[in-house]
C-alpha cells in the first residue's frame, strides 16, 4: 500500500465516522505516532547492537561496565527526540484535555513536521548503534581512550541533533 492510499483510507474512515475525529487531527496525531516510534524503533535497534557488544567486552572484563554502558546508551537519544516532537504535536492539540479541531492542511503540516526526526532518528539511531559497536572494541583493548572512543558515535548524533531542531522549528511555526 502506497502512502496515497493510506491518507485515501484514512479520509474516507474520517469523512464516515460520527462525530469523531477530524482528518487534520487525524493526520497530526499520524504525524506525533510516526515521529514517536520510527525514532524510537531506531533507537531499539542502535542500543541492541552497541549492546550486543557491550555484553562480550564485559563477559571478559566486568570493571569495564561503565565505559561501555554509556556508549550503549547513545543510540537512545533519538528515541527520545522522537517522543519530545511527539509530545508537542499531542500538546498543540490540546490530545489530553478536550482535543482541538484542526483543519486538513493544518494537520498534514504537523505531520510532515514530523519526519525529519522520524526519518532521521530511525536511521541515525542504527547507525550510532554500529559506531558505538565499533568503539566499544576500542574500549576492549585500550580504555584509556574512552575520549576519542565516544567521539565517534558522538558525531552521527549530530544529525539526530540537527533533524530534532528541523522538526522543533516546524511544529512550532505552524498556528493551530
Amino acid at each position: 500500500m502506497q502512502l496515497g492510499q493510506i491518507f485515501a483510507v484514512l479520509g474516507a474512515v474520517a469523512s464516515t465516522t460520527e462525530p469523531g475525529l477530524s482528518l487534520g487531527q487525524i493526520y497530526a496525531i499520524l504525524g506525533a505516532a510516526t515521529a514517536v516510534v520510527l525514532a524510537g524503533l531506531g533507537s531499539v535497534f542502535g542500543v541492541a547492537i552497541a549492546g550486543q557488544s557491550a555484553a562480550g567486552v564485559v563477559t571478559e572484563d566486568p570493571d569495564k561496565f561503565g565505559q561501555v554502558l554509556l556508549l550503549q546508551a547513545l543510540p537512545g537519544t533519538q528515541g527520545i527526540y522522537g517522543l519530545l516532537i511527539g509530545f508537542i504535536i499531542m500538546n498543540k492539540l490540546n490530545i489530553f484535555g478536550g482535543m482541538i479541531d484542526v483543519s486538513t492542511e493544518t494537520g498534514l503540516l504537523l505531520f510532515v513536521s514530523a519526519l525529519p526526526i522520524a526519518i532521521v532518528g530511525l536511521i541515525s539511531a542504527i547507525y550510532q548503534g554500529r559506531t558505538s559497536a565499533a568503539a566499544i572494541g576500542i574500549i576492549a583493548k585500550r580504555p584509556e581512550e574512552l575520549g576519542k572512543a565516544i567521539t565517534f558515535p558522538v558525531v552521527v548524533e549530530t544529525y539526530a541533533v540537527l533533524a530534532l531542531l528541523a522538526s522543533f522549528l516546524m511544529v512550532n511555526g505552524i498556528p493551530v
